[in-house]
């Protein structure tokens, strides 16, 4: 194929394809875009004497996108917490997101950022396990003490 122009029409289908393996639902015009940059440079480096295009360019956009996910998995790792510097007014609106019954007075801060996390934000035990780099068994266990010790503390009301 001579012509770009024509190797990416014929090879958008496959970018699509690697955008929704990789399950990205963010940013799809930005991953899309980096397909077509790796089609691009794979077409510029491929040997005709070497293989088959095909598996070469999906291995190129495949790896090219997960490049990217690894740097924006780095990025975010590297921005402090929402909770770490926490202000009176953050810890007002978590309160503001949870039922009034329910009593987190008694709760220390990395108790009240796991009930926001899991709660309020609505983040999986996996996620949060990676960001507090512990293991999702240390997460479970976080979360089963938590729960316990508001079960202890708490009114409910419809419990007599």
């Amino acid at each position: 194929m001579k012509d770009f122009e024509e190797v990416a029409v014929k090879y958008a289908p496959m970018i699509s394809a690697v955008i929704r393996k990789l399950h990205i639902y963010r940013d799809y015009e930005t991953f899309r875009q980096i397909g077509t940059i790796a089609l691009w440079q794979a077409w510029e480096r491929f040997e005709d004497e070497k293989g088959n295009f095909t598996p070469f360019a999906y291995r190129s956009i495949k790896g090219a996108m997960l490049d990217e996910l690894k740097r924006e998995t780095k990025r975010n790792d590297q921005l402090p917490p929402k909770g770490a510097g926490a202000q009176e007014e953050d810890r007002e609106e978590m309160v503001d997101g949870l039922p009034d019954w329910l009593d987190v007075g008694k709760l220390n801060g990395q108790e009240k950022r796991l009930l926001e996390a899991l709660y309020v934000k609505g983040c999986s035990l996996p996620e949060l396990s990676i960001a507090e780099n512990i293991s999702l068994a240390g997460m479970k266990k976080r979360r089963e003490r938590l729960l316990k010790k508001l079960k202890d503390t708490t009114a409910h009301p419809y419990r007599e």
